[in-house]
């Protein structure tokens, strides 16, 4: 088992040293797409509509990322993978970008050479019952069966607790949220444990969610972010500062609506540097001058994707909590635009 293991991230890591050799940057340009990575489907951060049209949290970093470098948010390519699958659809050069609610740890960066170029959600796992159980707290659940994903921090950590409280369980292996829906539902296990922003984002696609009870222990620290392949630096530092650039925007008032006024408008010399009417930032990215004005402008700032796919006026109704600004006493906070 630790063998086939170690073999796995060995692969992973020969593979992503392979296609970074490569200059993404110019790859994407070139093919006039970017191929994201994603979720099967977790809604409010990454599924299809009706129409097949992909929408959410992690669906607008893709898009800003395609509209800064391509100058088109719908020239993205979405790639739906798996807890199993993401890590060799990355590695691979399958796709450019990773942007699956993944949680940034050591070994995946140093072990297996990915580049988290930053945090979009600080997250922590949770467990949800149906209220029927009548269970108020994670440590009641001696004995129950859990459903899980393999391949993910969350299965380790569920360990961890049980073995921390002395308490026994029986995984349930699921490969994704959609599967693990199904067998939650089906009555297979007693709890679904994931991240607590998916397990308010699968309840809320539930027939009758106050039915289910999201319990109060978070287990773990889970900082999900995109990430890329290690030894593709000027890549990196594109989705990385795309990500920035939205999160800056909050911060200095710029939204969808005012970035064009605020371009010529503001006084702010970081807004002009930010938008690209004072300085060179967007050459220093390989980028023209307007990359981070299309990426706001098509998506919004990082509050307005926060509020429009999974804030407290949504379905999934989630506050911004750790993800507020450093400014209102949360933990999101960009680097200097200069």
């Amino acid at each position: 088992m630790k063998k086939s293991v170690l073999l796995g991230a060995l692969t992973i890591a020969g593979l992503a040293a392979g296609a970074a050799a490569a200059g993404t940057l110019d790859d994407v340009k070139a093919r006039g797409t970017l191929n994201c990575g994603v979720t099967t489907g977790l809604v409010g951060f990454a599924a299809p509509n009706a129409d097949g049209e992909w929408n959410g949290f992690d669906v607008a970093v893709c898009r800003a990322v395609a509209a800064a470098v391509l100058g088109d948010a719908t020239a993205v390519e979405f790639v739906p993978t798996t807890g199993k699958t993401r890590f060799t659809a990355l590695a691979s050069g399958e796709i450019d970008m990773l942007a699956r609610n993944t949680t940034w740890t050591f070994s995946r960066d140093v072990d297996l050479k990915f580049t988290f170029v930053g945090i979009n959600y600080y997250d922590g796992q949770g467990f949800m019952v149906p209220k029927s159980l009548g269970v108020t707290s994670a440590k009641e659940l001696d004995g129950a069966t859990v459903c899980i994903q393999t391949g993910t921090t969350t299965e380790l950590n569920l360990a961890d607790f049980f073995r921390a409280n002395n308490i026994s369980y029986e995984p349930v292996p699921i490969e994704t949220n959609a599967e693990g829906q199904q067998q939650y539902l089906a009555g297979a296990c007693d709890t679904y444990t994931t991240d607590a922003s998916g397990l308010a984002a699968t309840r809320a696609s539930f027939e009758n969610p106050s039915d289910h009870v999201l319990l109060p222990e978070i287990i773990s620290k889970e900082p999900l972010g995109p990430l890329v392949r290690h030894g593709d630096d000027e890549w990196g530092d594109v989705v990385r500062w795309t990500l920035n650039a939205l999160i800056t925007a909050e911060e200095l008032g710029v939204t969808s609506a005012n970035v064009s006024e605020m371009a010529t408008g503001s006084n702010n010399p970081e807004v002009k540097r930010l938008l690209g009417t004072e300085g060179t930032l967007g050459e220093m990215l390989g980028l023209d001058a307007d990359w981070a004005m299309r990426a706001i402008a098509s998506q919004g700032n990082y509050g307005e994707i926060f509020a429009k796919n999974i804030g407290e006026d949504t379905p999934i109704a989630l506050s911004r909590g750790l993800n507020a600004q450093w400014t209102n006493g949360g933990l999101i906070y960009s680097p200097p635009f200069r």
